[in-house]
């Protein structure tokens, strides 16, 4: 018998958690049901068939990535604070944002971002093409970074470059041979990206 107490929020809570936990390909009604300790046919009572659940599962990821309020003096800080805040979104929610770009939503997504980031560059002067061309720089330049770093992660563990020398630069051996700093890196090139891009001086 199923649980009287079940709701349609935590139907999606559950499984997004599957989905955050396993992927995508592990979300199953039936396992959904064995999670939730319920019968397959409430799940369907609450979110329809897995095809109309992994849609409420898009929409609900795309409002979680929500609003965007930048932070910062300038227009490059403020750029700089929602990229931040966009590579913290997707990083936090990999399996949940690889599902929304699968059912082709990714444009759909990034609108908050993109919006904030046309305020910004406007209020940096910036019109038309050249607009554009900043907001789907910063935004590239994210996804770009989270996708390295991803890829980072999954890899088997790295040894430091050990053949990476410089007679006339020790220090640069030495900073090779460090871990990545990949927070202050992104930081670094987003607000150097950012700077080039609005022309603050």
């Amino acid at each position: 018998m199923a649980r009287p107490s079940l709701t349609r929020d935590e139907v999606l809570d559950t499984a997004a958690n599957l989905v955050r936990q396993h992927g995508p390909e592990a979300l199953t009604m039936r396992k959904l049901a064995a999670e939730l300790g319920t019968a397959v046919t409430s799940i369907y009572w609450h979110v329809g068939n897995r095809e109309s659940l992994l849609d409420a599962l898009v929409q609900r990821t795309v409002a979680d990535l929500g609003e965007f309020r930048p932070v910062g003096r300038t227009p490059v800080e403020r750029v700089v604070s929602v990229a931040r805040i966009l590579r913290r979104r997707l990083r936090a929610h990999p399996h949940l944002i690889a599902m929304v770009h699968e059912r082709g939503l990714t444009e759909r997504m990034f609108l908050p971002a993109r919006q904030a980031l046309v305020r910004e560059v406007h209020a940096a002067g910036l019109r038309g093409t050249r607009a554009a061309e900043a907001v789907r720089a910063v935004q590239f330049q994210v996804v770009g970074f989270v996708l390295v770093e991803r890829n980072r992660e999954r890899a088997p563990a790295q040894r430091p470059a050990e053949e990476t020398t410089a007679d006339d630069d020790p220090a640069l051996a030495c900073a090779f041979a460090q871990p990545v700093n990949e927070e202050r890196l992104f930081v670094m090139s987003v607000r150097a990206l950012a700077r080039s891009l609005l022309d603050d001086k």
